[in-house]
């Protein structure tokens, strides 16, 4: 009798366990759009990100080209939906002068990148290039003005150069340098980072600035207007964003910058590889931190801008860790591995729920830099684990956004805890996707998740797993991480059970 009961207790335990990891889900409901936006990219003239990254050079005679620009890398950032790319920086861009990078490569003056590494920077990759590039993967671009070294001038003239049709000085210049019909750049930095890198500005010096430069953008768009994006927050400043709501007005801004990294310590980063589990738990309390924060920054965005007019745009966010060792720390080049797999997919499912506000972010970035979607090395090319993430995520782009709230068991480490599990859901041309996400990396997650509003036949599903958090894929091993079929769901009824294994991220879609 005595061991019955032990049994029966335990039961009852592993059921209440269990038992948290819980959702309610209407797949009729929603009526908030989740912005393709949301899953940008970052470009900046960073350490091999554009050079060797990107472009090889129009004369490379061993890596397959269009243009100098790498054919498997537009090929990867195509299947990957890259809606929008964002360049040349970063706190590059506020010392780029985008005359430098035009006309003939030959006659294109040399700069020394001073931000990243002291190396030379020749230029060779410029506004055509980059704009071109864009029109090869089919993503918008994001171009980062210069407000910190440049001038009014120079940015109005940009905007001419690159949007301009008709005759003037500019629209000129672009046709004599090869090009006849414009770009049409929607989206525009107005300075990046000006708290740091970009002037070292007060928010008030800043305000008034934007208001000043914002000004003689306009007028040199062809259709549809410019997205003017103001430089926002260095994460949890909410006085910066505060402020900037206050004195700009919201005719003059389309959004408002946010920049926030999971990072363990400015002063120890940690290791990108070979981490221990506490490191690796204080990533992921940075990575969920983007929840706080985004609430916060909508909060204060929402006093002067109740209409939500104005979107919150992450236009920088991912894993920061010391750089490989043996490369040059000015690069920023870093491994890619399970743990940059939760980031992703925490970040993309907090995005995801606050995507009223949440309108446009950027990963940074795309590739040999911070927690990249490819990395290179010569002729060779891998996808990281990131980059399945967000290529198995993609289906959320432009989808209606179902509300999913988890009740989570809770991943401890060191007497402090976590919610295990997060997810997000939506649904496009009447199919229902979930994505959920096991943070734990020891512990399975059961989740149960009940359905309401629509009577739903099958489920299928992908997932992204590995042995170890520390797992990746390098130049020997590229596959070694790659999506798989997911046989872990079951729907019987109106319930749908899902049992995660640790360190997991998968996508499910339902009919």
């Amino acid at each position: 009798m005595k061991k019955s009961l032990l049994s029966l207790a335990g039961l009852f335990f592993c059921a209440f366990a269990f038992a948290q990891n819980t959702a309610d889900l209407n797949v009729q409901g929603g009526d908030l759009k989740i912005n393709k936006h949301i899953y940008g990219h970052f470009a900046e003239h960073l350490g091999r990100n554009i050079y060797g990254g990107f472009y090889v050079g129009e004369d490379n005679t061993t890596i397959p080209h269009t243009n100098g620009v790498r054919n498997d890398v537009v090929e990867a950032l195509k299947t990957l939906k890259v809606p929008n790319l964002r360049w040349p920086g970063g706190c590059f861009a506020d010392t780029y002068q985008w005359k430098d990078g035009i006309g003939p490569k030959e006659d294109r003056p040399t700069i020394v990148n001073t931000w990243w590494g002291g190396v030379t920077e020749d230029n060779s990759f410029g506004t055509h290039d980059f704009l071109n590039m864009c029109e090869l993967i089919g993503t918008e671009p994001y171009l980062a003005g210069n407000i910190g070294s440049g001038t009014v001038q120079d940015l109005m003239d940009w905007v001419q150069y690159v949007n301009f049709e008709g005759e003037s000085p500019m629209s000129k210049l672009r046709r004599e340098n090869g090009r006849e019909k414009p770009w049409n750049v929607k989206f525009w930095g107005v300075g990046n980072e000006a708290w740091g890198c970009g002037g070292n500005m007060t928010p008030d010096y800043y305000a008034n600035e934007y208001r000043k430069y914002a000004t003689f953008m306009a007028g040199w768009t062809n259709e549809g207007g410019l997205y003017r994006i103001a430089s926002g927050a260095n994460s949890a400043d909410y006085n910066w964003t505060e402020t900037l709501m206050k004195n700009i007005p919201a005719n003059m801004v389309s959004g408002i910058a946010l920049h926030h990294y999971s990072v363990i310590d400015w002063g120890a980063k940690g290791p990108a590889r070979g981490f221990t589990e506490e490191q690796y738990f204080t990533t992921m309390q940075q990575a969920l931190f983007m929840d706080e924060l985004v609430t916060k920054h909508s909060a204060i965005m929402d006093k002067y801008d109740p209409e939500k007019r104005v979107a919150l745009v992450v236009d920088e966010w991912g894993g920061w860790y010391e750089s490989e060792p043996g490369t040059n720390p000015g690069f920023l080049y870093q491994q890619n591995t399970m743990r940059d797999a939760m980031i992703a997919g925490t970040t993309l499912n907090i995005f995801h729920k606050h995507c009223e506000r949440v309108r446009m972010a950027n990963l940074a970035q795309t590739i040999n830099v911070l927690q990249a979607v490819i990395l290179t090395d010569g002729e060779k090319m891998l996808l990281t684990p990131t980059y399945h993430v967000m290529e198995m995520y993609n289906v959320h782009q432009d989808a209606t956004l179902l509300p999913l709230e988890i009740k989570s068991n809770e991943y401890t480490v060191g007497g402090n805890t976590l919610p295990a599990v997060s997810g997000s859901a939506s649904k496009k041309d009447g199919v229902t996707h979930i994505s959920l996400v096991n943070i734990d990396t020891k512990k399975s997650q059961e989740v149960t998740i009940n359905l309401a509003g629509g009577k739903l036949k099958n489920v299928t599903g992908r997932i992204l797993t590995s042995k170890n958090v520390t797992d990746y894929n390098s130049f020997e091993k590229p596959e070694l991480i790659t999506p798989a079929n997911f046989k872990g769901a079951k729907l019987k009824g109106n319930t749908l059970t899902v049992k995660l294994p640790p360190v997991s991220v998968v996508v499910l879609e339902l009919k």
